[in-house]
């Protein structure tokens, strides 16, 4: 073999072409590499801004409706059911064996205290007492003779204490026998109104017998049963506001009366008894009341609509208006009063909270007020 300086010009190429032959292939494989590179980044260039042309247009902002927050007042309250109850109410019973002889009221009459409800023939009572007077004056004669026989010596003092224990027992049964003739005019004991007669013309009485049901009206008591929970906050109220609807939803207050110290035994509540003036009588003992018991009030509350807070996966929101965007804020909420809910932590006066078109937007959209509230209550129909 011929040495590398023995070799041809030609031969010398070829022989140094194939000493660096792995060189020159790593050389082209840097330089294909290269060549990708740059390619990939032109077409991810192009790509780009091919995206870039066929973006949508920016959406237009969405029209909303806001309400200003201002400090308000907000109430917890519950609404509870009860009846109304007379103020008395009085099972009238006879005192007397007898007939009845007239009957003088109807069930639904007003009577007054001592108005006669029905009358006992008293034909034996009368003979009774004018038996029982004779008796009476026979004693008193027959006394004023032994005293003035004692005073000569003639009757001894036992035979006139004797006469004159006589005599007392004769003038008790004579009060006796009064207080029994006055008893055949049976009268009502209170002011009221017969809710049900039982005495009937010619209707032989004995003692205890029913003759009339009686009740009070000029006041009445609203009957509430208080859960448990609520029992603390109650027994602090001194009035209450009550709602009768078959008088068209008349609205009045009730004064505590008597809040029971123990719980019903079937409903396990604590019955409140509400003092109401009836005048008029035109509140009936039997109609149905609802009470409106204000636990709790706060003054400077933040309320919004409970409608535009957003609930998602046990978190609450609300968006308020900033800049023209949508800006989202949670919150914490308190109680409710009808369709309006207590703002807790999450908003400040001045906040423009979204009470229309708060369910199409998301945050940081751009929104467009259309109209600034008033007040809350001009939301409603």
């Amino acid at each position: 073999m011929k040495k590398s300086n023995e070799l041809t010009p030609r031969a010398k190429i070829v022989y140094t072409l194939m000493k660096n032959l792995p060189r020159f292939i790593v050389l082209i494989l840097i330089a294909v590499i290269v060549v990708l590179f740059v390619s990939m980044g032109a077409e991810k260039k192009r790509l780009e801004e091919q995206k870039s042309a066929a973006k949508p247009p920016e959406q237009p902002p969405i029209n909303v409706v806001v309400h200003p927050l201002v400090p308000s007042i907000i109430s917890d309250r519950i609404n509870l059911p009860g009846v109304i109850e007379p103020w008395l109410h009085l099972n009238l019973l006879s005192k007397l064996n007898g007939t009845i002889e007239e009957v003088l009221v109807s069930e639904g009459d007003h009577v007054k205290q001592g108005d006669i409800i029905a009358r006992i023939e008293d034909a034996d009572y009368r003979i009774a007492l004018e038996m029982a007077e004779s008796s009476y004056t026979l004693a008193q004669s027959e006394y004023k003779r032994d005293v003035s026989m004692f005073d000569k010596g003639i009757v001894s003092s036992a035979e006139l204490e004797s006469r004159k224990s006589r005599l007392q027992t004769t003038k008790s049964d004579v009060e006796q026998r009064t207080l029994q003739l006055s008893r055949c005019k049976i009268l009502s004991p209170m002011d009221g109104v017969i809710t049900k007669l039982s005495a009937k013309t010619g209707l032989l009485l004995n003692v205890a017998d029913p003759v009339a049901e009686i009740v009070q009206i000029d006041k009445l008591k609203a009957v509430i049963g208080i859960p448990e929970t609520d029992v603390a906050r109650v027994s602090e109220l001194e009035t209450i506001d009550l709602t009768i609807k078959a008088l068209d939803n008349l609205q009045i207050k009730g004064k505590k009366h008597f809040l029971s110290p123990t719980p019903d035994s079937s409903a396990r509540v604590y019955n409140l008894e509400l003092k109401l003036e009836n005048p008029t009588g035109k509140i009936l003992p039997g109609m149905f009341v609802r009470a409106a018991i204000i636990k709790q009030q706060i003054t400077d509350a933040m309320v919004v609509p409970l409608y535009s807070v957003i609930s998602r996966n046990e978190h609450h929101f609300v968006y308020i208006a900033e800049n023209g965007m949508a800006v989202k804020k949670a919150v914490q909420l308190g109680y409710l009063e009808g369709w309006k809910v207590y703002i807790k932590e999450g908003l400040h006066p001045g906040d423009l909270v979204l009470v229309e078109g708060q369910r199409g937007v998301e945050d940081a959209q751009r929104i467009r007020i259309i109209r600034s509230l008033d007040s809350l209550e001009s939301l409603l129909p």
